[in-house]
């Protein structure tokens, strides 16, 4: 058996499990680790200035179609910085790989107070994580390594977390690497997906509800085709906006909210085909029949009864399900024309201004098939219903962990995944500043993404509700430096827009650059987006 130190086991197996890239933040706890994958030449290490940096990258990179996401850090502060990352991973069903140091093993449990200790490191991450293990002698590692990468590629893609000492990483010992995963995604029982396609073909007004799981699995071409040989329509998560172009008419968009068309369309259909999304705020009726695909079991039925489940990969059950259909019934009547009306009006429902015609000028000038990262401020919202998507995984957002500050580091890992795409980023001021010094990473390792920074100088949306709803706005107010300077400081190409709608001229300009921008748009205070829930502050803090 090969003899080897820790860290080389652990780059090794890496690299033999596909990784050619880890975003990490070195210190004295990962020494065995960094000089390992010094000597792995094929594996690059994207140095970040914050271990919150380090697990938003690797989700990016990995929602990005790069494989999964590898994040480095130290034990303690370190896994902790890096939790904010998990959170949106999780809540995105995202594969990231936290690899994590520890105290030496002498002092495990101890609770003596040395550098980086937390007691029970495991379980901080616990709620935010797939799987997750401690290894401890040098021979236990390429098998960690390959059972993390086999819970990443089974099931729910989700993160999980490796935490090693240092002095394993340093020890040398015997240490065998062991064969890549390799995994079939499985199609749901045939018994379940007949089930399926009797109810599909015995609907009336059938109509599919798509989320993020459809990029997860790949199946955009087998939702499609289903959906054409049904005439279902396709709502969309914000998560699972791209599962069908918005160029083609089956798609109609993700503008559900209520008393609207597209809610009063969705809540018209008797059949309700919900493919890897938990439901969790599509409102079907009671009436309604629900087929539900997820490849996680315990989605199934989670926030709406279902008539049958289908629990399986996504694109191998829409394939089955196709060919059943085929087999069963004839293509439906096509129901184009109807599908176009109801775009119509939908489309017509995006008015309210600035957003519209801010966010139209940044369509204007963002490629089809750029990669754009919607982030937790006015225009990354408005987005949400309202931005066009063309190509599949071309639209991210933080799903429910509505994460403040993920959109910058996030969009980094995006384009070293995929470097040839132009990739864009919508963040606010209050974001920006989370984690603005990775521009410094962004211009060391040449990560040309351009930052389209909306700055109205306060935690916006905090401000507005609290003043127009809670009597007044509180601690919401920001003092920020001079972006242009910022960005000239590290090195970034500064743009200021002129006035907000000249942003998609600036982003025009700025994908010319092949170089990191950083775009200034500055803005007011933005109307509550009519499609938030209305807010139901006590009645002694309304106005009179």
């Amino acid at each position: 058996m090969p003899r080897m130190t820790g860290g080389e086991a652990l780059a090794k197996q890496l690299h033999r499990e596909g990784v050619r890239v880890v975003f990490g933040l070195p210190g004295v706890q990962l020494y065995g680790a960094m000089a390992a994958l010094r000597d792995e030449k094929d594996i690059r290490f994207i140095l970040t200035r914050h271990e919150q940096a380090t697990t938003y990258m690797a989700d990016g990179y990995a929602r990005a179609g790069g494989g999964f996401g590898v994040a480095l850090v130290v034990p303690g502060p370190g896994v902790l910085n890096a939790g904010a990352g998990l959170s949106t991973a999780y809540s995105c069903s995202s594969p990231v790989f936290l690899v994590a140091g520890q105290v030496p093993k002498r002092y495990l449990g101890k609770d003596v107070g040395v550098l980086h200790e937390i007691n029970e490191q495991l379980d901080t991450v616990t709620p935010i994580t797939k799987w997750r293990k401690r290894v401890l002698e040098v021979h236990e590692i390429p098998g960690a390594v390959n059972e993390a990468v086999r819970q990443m590629k089974t099931g729910r893609p989700r993160p999980v977390h490796l935490e090693i000492p240092p002095d394993t990483l340093e020890e040398e010992g015997e240490a065998e690497l062991v064969p890549a995963v390799k995994v079939e995604r499985a199609a749901a029982p045939d018994a379940d997906i007949e089930r399926a396609a009797r109810l599909l073909l015995s609907a009336t007004r059938p109509i599919i509800y798509a989320g993020g799981g459809v990029h997860a699995s790949g199946a955009h071409e087998a939702l499609t085709a289903v959906a054409e040989y049904v005439q279902a329509g396709v709502v969309q998560s914000a998560e699972g906006k791209g599962a069908v172009s918005d160029h083609n008419d089956l798609s109609l968009g993700a503008t559900l909210w209520p008393k609207n068309a597209l809610r009063e369309y969705l809540d018209a259909a008797d059949v309700v085909f919900a493919v890897g999304s938990r439901c969790a705020v599509a409102g079907f009726q009671p009436a309604q029949k629900i087929i539900q695909l997820d490849v996680d079991a315990s989605e199934i039925g989670r926030n709406h009864p279902v008539e049958v489940g289908l629990v399986g990969d996504a694109k191998a059950t829409l394939e089955r399900l196709l060919e059943r259909l085929r087999t069963d019934a004839p293509p439906r009547s096509s129901r184009k024309r109807e599908r176009e009306k109801l775009r119509e009006t939908l489309a017509a429902l995006d008015t309210q201004e600035p957003n519209h015609s801010i966010l139209a000028s940044l369509r204007a000038g963002t490629p089809e098939d750029a990669i754009v990262v919607a982030g937790m401020t006015q225009i990354g919202y408005y987005s949400r219903p309202f931005w066009p998507v063309y190509r599949p995984r071309t639209y991210l957002t933080s799903s429910y962990s509505g994460n403040l500050g993920f959109e910058v580091p996030t969009a980094l890992g995006v384009k070293v995944a995929r470097p040839e795409r132009t990739v864009v980023c919508i963040t606010g001021d209050g974001g920006f500043m989370y984690n603005s010094q990775e521009l410094s990473t962004a211009v060391r390792e040449k990560i040309n993404a351009v930052i389209v920074l909306f700055n109205d100088e306060a935690y916006g949306n905090v401000a507005r509700d609290l003043d127009e709803s809670w009597g007044g706005a509180h601690g919401a107010a920001v003092t920020n430096p001079d972006f242009m300077k910022l960005a000239d400081a590290y090195g970034v190409v500064g743009l200021r827009a002129s006035k907000p709608t000249e942003v998609g001229d600036l982003v025009r300009k700025a994908v010319g650059m092949d170089r990191p921008v950083l775009i200034e748009v500055r803005v007011g205070r933005m109307a509550r987006p009519l499609f938030f829930a209305p807010m139901k502050a006590p009645d002694k803090y309304q106005k009179k």
